[in-house]
């Protein structure tokens, strides 16, 4: 599932948030190829240690940070942090804290 698809599922970003988390989404099996381990379960498989994870929150961001690029800062789903909070930890990534 590409990120246009992400963008299109409703709430916007979903199944992405999901593979994090390892809650079900009816669209988790699409998007399994992105990681050795599993999405939908990376969280619990790597002992809830989010650097295991960098892979899948990556993409996550990404689509996050596409979703406030088209509706605005102040557009609003459940699946991705505040834009503010969004961008500071991409910020943050890119200077490796």
């Amino acid at each position: 599932m590409g990120l246009e698809d992400n963008l299109k599922t409703d709430p916007p970003c979903h199944p992405l948030a999901c593979a994090i988390q390892g809650r079900p989404a009816s669209h988790v099996l699409v998007i399994r190829f992105i990681a050795e381990v599993p999405l939908s379960d990376c969280l619990a498989k790597n002992s809830y240690q989010q650097d295991r994870c960098q892979e899948q929150v990556n993409a996550l961001y990404k689509c996050c940070d596409a979703f406030y690029q088209r509706n605005g800062d102040e557009a609003k789903t459940v699946s991705c942090p505040k834009a503010n909070l969004l961008r500071l930890k991409m910020k943050q990534q890119s200077q490796g804290i």
